[in-house]
């Protein structure tokens, strides 16, 4: 009688550790986040905070190389943001 329930407890722990180990193996599976979502910008385009800054209107042009930023001043005056932004922070 001793042998036999022995016996048992040697299977029932097994059996616990078997079942362990495949719910730790799952949950590592099956853990990571699966997002595929564009990761979005953290900041402003620092040319165009500062044309709006000078009171300047920025305008977008399409070109057959991209878009360019133009920033019309008060003054009248206009220029590439990059350009018055180098400009201005020598």
């Amino acid at each position: 009688m001793y042998v036999k329930f022995a016996a048992s407890q040697t299977d029932n722990h097994m059996k616990k550790i078997i079942i362990l180990s495949a719910l730790i193996s799952l949950t590592a599976c099956s853990s990571g986040k699966n997002d595929n979502s564009p990761a979005q910008v953290g900041m402003a385009n620092p040319a165009s905070v500062y044309c709006a800054k000078l009171g300047g209107k920025l305008d977008i042009v399409n070109t057959n190389d991209g878009q360019v930023g133009y920033c019309t001043l008060p003054s009248g005056e206009k220029i590439e943001e990059w350009s018055l932004y180098r400009r201005d922070h020598k």
